[in-house]
């Protein structure tokens, strides 16, 4: 059954999409045959119809249904007002997940951006530039999930005297045989930093890709002349690149604040949210799914909506800025 419904899913969308547009292109093609000027206007909004359709559908109609259901019960059957957004922001569980989105949000986007300018400054500058940089990207063609079980690899622990299976640990104790194995995961002074490090270590391969774009539109004469002038490598970099650059490193950081903001896919695989580690999407998936609390789960899903709200706002104004100075 199935295997029938995805043949059904895979073959019905197209066919129900093509019928459409031939319908209303008969339509428009009818009118224009008996008024010449008629149907013109009525094209693109025939054409966009499908989107539209779709963007109600599965956007904004969950949106206004998660809204309406934030402020009812777990069962989602009563009322409840804002209790469910004082539970959101009181609860000590939900102070330490709030914690730890901000933990997330300053340091991830800080690292990444560092690592991106500087992998982006440095590939500039070696013979084989698209080798070094193909290098850096290779893990964004990693899944989240592959990712993190690379990485729970990595950090896997074992107590002293014992063979350690763990990359980091083994590495470790073979250049210092006194060091004491850690369990980066389960100790809860390094297993954020251990979780940040990998989104990090995700990223910045986009970082790079985009900074580097960016740096190579500056124009290589500013800085010969910078050089002549007997400005030295840090002026340069501080006072004619990072500015000429900020509009670029902008972008960057909205959309990785954008994308930290939803972070689930690493810490679900690796901590499950275990030991202080849990973040705002997997607290809701938990509500939700192993708590089957609606309500909450509503809550904390409108939270992270209008967290990302504003930042995806700030980008769209950025783009559209760029646009109008370009055009």
């Amino acid at each position: 059954m199935k295997l029938i419904s995805l043949l059904v899913a895979v073959t019905a969308v197209p066919a129900l999409l093509t019928a459409y547009v031939y319908l209303a292109e008969r339509l428009i093609s009818g009118k224009r045959q008996k008024q010449p000027t008629a149907g013109g206007g009525a094209r693109p909004w025939l054409w966009l119809a499908p989107a539209f359709v779709l963007l109600a559908t599965f956007l904004v109609y969950p949106i206004i249904n998660t809204i309406i259901l934030s402020f009812r019960d777990a069962r989602a059957t009563n009322f409840v007002g804002l209790a469910n957004y004082v539970h959101v922001f009181t609860d000590s569980g939900m102070l330490v997940v709030l914690r730890n989105n901000a933990a997330w949000l300053i340091f991830f986007t800080v690292g990444t951006l560092g690592f991106g300018l500087l992998m982006a400054i440095l590939s500039d500058k070696v013979k084989w530039e698209p080798v070094a940089k193909a290098a850096i990207f290779i893990p964004m063609a990693i899944s989240f999930v592959a990712a993190g079980v690379i990485w729970r690899f990595m950090f896997e622990y074992r107590p002293a005297g014992e063979v350690q299976i763990g990359t980091i640990n083994a590495a470790l104790t073979a250049l210092n045989p006194q060091f004491e194995p850690m369990a980066f995961l389960f100790d809860t002074r390094t297993n954020n930093v251990a979780l940040i490090a990998v989104g990090i270590w995700m990223w910045t391969g986009f970082a790079m890709v985009i900074l580097s774009a960016g740096l190579k539109g500056i124009p290589t004469e500013l800085i010969e002349a910078s050089r002549i002038d007997g400005a030295s490598e840090l002026q340069i970099f501080f006072r004619v690149i990072l500015p000429l650059a900020a509009p670029t490193i902008a972008v960057v950081a909205t959309t990785l604040m954008v994308n930290v903001l939803k972070i689930f896919d690493i810490v679900y695989v690796m901590t499950n949210g275990s030991l202080g580690t849990e973040v705002i999407a997997n607290r809701m998936y938990k509500e939700l799914f192993n708590y089957r609390n609606f309500g909450r789960a509503s809550a904390i899903a409108v939270v992270l909506l209008v967290a990302v709200a504003p930042v995806m706002v700030i980008n769209i104004k950025r783009f559209r800025e760029s646009r109008k100075s370009h055009g």
